[in-house]
């Protein structure tokens, strides 16, 4: 069963137009009359089309010119649900933070806060431990360094990225360190 759903919002007519051929799209319809309704579901999990403009969804197709090219439309839904999927993909649940891939941003609610391309996969390998790591792993795996090599780039590494999620979120204890090694 697919799991994309085209909401037609209080558009009676597109929707008979799209249900007739239904069965040639890649996401199901769902009809909603009313702004009550509306309310009822997850709209994230949504794509709404409307030839109204709903200020409080961001997912939405608006139709305001008439006729509709059908072919053009269908074309329009799937590049949404396509973009809809990608930006979903990359997102990392971190705690009560997010890290998203494309835009090498951490965030939470209130703040973001803009990483390097280093400090991203620092990020990335710790999250994906689930034990601590030491620091000759970090060098090999993040940096591809041999662990016989004397370096300090990882303590520094993670000293500069703890003092920058410190001063963003005021968050002393995103990464953790302990003997055995570092751990989010």
């Amino acid at each position: 069963m697919n799991n994309q759903t085209l909401v037609i919002y209080d558009f009676k007519i597109l929707y008979e137009i799209l249900k007739e051929i239904e069965n040639h799209f890649n996401f199901s319809l769902l009809s909603i009359k009313k702004r009550a309704e509306l309310d009822l579901i997850d709209l994230n999990n949504y794509l709404v089309i409307s030839d109204k403009k709903l200020n409080f969804i961001e997912n939405q197709i608006l139709i305001s010119q008439f006729p509709v090219d059908i072919s053009k439309l269908i074309e329009s839904v799937n590049i949404k649900f396509l973009k809809k999927k990608y930006n979903q993909q990359s997102e990392i649940e971190l705690g009560l933070y997010k890290l998203d891939l494309n835009s090498r941003k951490i965030f939470n609610e209130e703040k973001s806060l803009d990483l390097t391309e280093r400090e991203a996969n620092i990020i990335i390998f710790l999250n994906n431990s689930k034990k601590p790591v030491k620091i000759s792993k970090l060098q090999k795996e993040v940096w591809g360094h041999n662990s016989k090599l004397e370096t300090h780039t990882v303590e520094t590494h993670i000293y500069r990225l703890r003092k920058k999620i410190n001063n963003a979120f005021n968050d002393n204890n995103f990464i953790k360190s302990s003997k055995t090694g570092y751990i989010i």
